[in-house]
């Protein structure tokens, strides 16, 4: 049986499996068994592990761990059977997508600069190729051929891809990731999920108050040594951005495992961002200056002499509406003083996002743009003017 699947740029798709009975050999016609249909195939290539290595080898047996090349229609699940008498193997049932985020082209005026892969076409291709081996994920187009809609099983699925690309040397920008919603008895319905967490039991109150605002039940709390085990079903939506914000709460002591339930009746609003952002309007270098006048508007996420945009997010209001600040903005010389002149600034060290804490403070209107070194936040229309336009017709 296929459990996994791996993907090589000259022979294709590759599926790994053990082989239960018999033996497996280069050029052998087999039946490949999903539980509703039969299909001939001829195997191509034949590899066993040496350790972590992959070894090509003409003959498999009973008991190894193999991989296998020449099926490109071949999926997790699906049984490799004897041509002339096929058996399947019970089937693997696979979670269905609970989350869905836009990728799109960057097209913030810092574009090109970090990344090596930067067209619709590198991001195509790459996304389509991540659908070959990485099976619980789906990719489809959208009106606009430089924007795809990427689904996948959880926030933490969708973020292994972007960091992996990020790393990988691509440019691109997300939206906030969406929960998929379904219709089942004429009733809206959202997926939850099954949550196990360990913790130390001194922190049982601030995970539970946390969970709490995220709509989870507790279904069940086990004492371990020095631990508790708590079960609880929460909505998925509930939890993007949880992990990080559990880390911290538990000082790194917590470990956390969720697994898709099944489907229930939406369960209402879960609180999210209360604060607006603080919007550079201006392209240029910060500036100490600049920041200082900045920093008693909110909390600053850039610190001096850091390059930004017109359109990007610098920091997060005090108050709930957005505001458009200058943080580039220079202290002049004048006939009374000079430019360098007056008392020292004094700057708050700026609050640094990983990617998924970027994921969950955007709101609708707003992207994270990401590349091999940054992570930023931006609006989606970076213009202010075209943004207040956008926002009163809205109304």
């Amino acid at each position: 049986m296929v459990t996994t699947l791996d993907y090589d740029n000259f022979i294709g798709k590759i599926a790994v499996g053990r082989i239960v009975r018999g033996k497996m050999k280069t050029n052998q016609q087999v039946a490949i068994m999903n539980g509703e249909s039969t299909r001939k195939a001829k195997i191509g290539r034949v590899y066993t592990y040496n350790g972590l290595n992959r070894v090509e080898t003409d003959e498999a047996e009973m008991g190894d761990i193999i991989a296998f090349a020449g099926i490109d229609d071949i999926n997790i699940g699906e049984t490799v059977a004897d041509a002339e008498n096929p058996e399947a193997l019970p089937s693997i049932s696979i979670d269905e997508p609970t989350l869905s985020m836009v990728f799109s082209v960057n097209n913030s005026p810092f574009a090109g600069r970090e990344g090596e892969f930067v067209t619709s076409r590198h991001l195509r291709d790459r996304l389509f190729r991540e659908v070959e081996t990485n099976v619980s994920m789906k990719v489809e187009e959208t009106d606009s051929a430089d924007a795809f809609k990427v689904s996948g099983r959880g926030e933490l699925h969708l973020a292994v891809l972007i960091e992996t690309m990020r790393r990988e040397g691509y440019e691109l920008q997300v939206g906030k990731p969406r929960v998929i919603f379904k219709t089942i008895n004429d009733q809206l319905c959202e997926p939850l999920e099954a949550l196990t967490i360990d913790v130390p039991q001194e922190f049982m109150g601030t995970v539970m108050e946390n969970l709490g605002q995220r709509k989870a039940e507790l279904t069940n709390m086990v004492e371990l040594a020095g631990y508790l085990r708590m079960e609880f079903v929460v909505p998925a939506r509930g939890l993007i951005g949880f992990r990080a914000q559990f880390l911290t709460a538990t000082k790194g002591n917590g470990i956390m495992n969720h697994v898709f339930h099944g489907y229930a009746p939406y369960k209402g609003e879960i609180p999210s961002r209360t604060r607006g952002a603080l919007v550079a309007f201006e392209n240029g270098e910060t500036t100490p200056y600049g920041l200082n006048s900045v920093q008693d508007r909110g909390t600053l996420f850039v610190g001096p002499n850091q390059d930004v945009y017109a359109g990007q997010v610098i920091g997060e209001n005090t108050r709930e509406l957005d505001m458009d600040v200058n943080p580039c903005k220079k202290k002049h010389v004048t006939n009374m003083r000079s430019s360098s002149s007056d008392e020292a600034v004094r700057l708050t060290p700026p609050r640094i996002f990983s990617l998924e804490q970027a994921l969950e403070w955007i709101n609708d209107d707003e992207l994270v743009e990401v590349t091999p070194e940054s992570i930023r936040m931006r609006k989606t229309i970076l213009d202010r003017n075209a943004r207040a336009k956008a926002a009163k017709n809205k109304k």
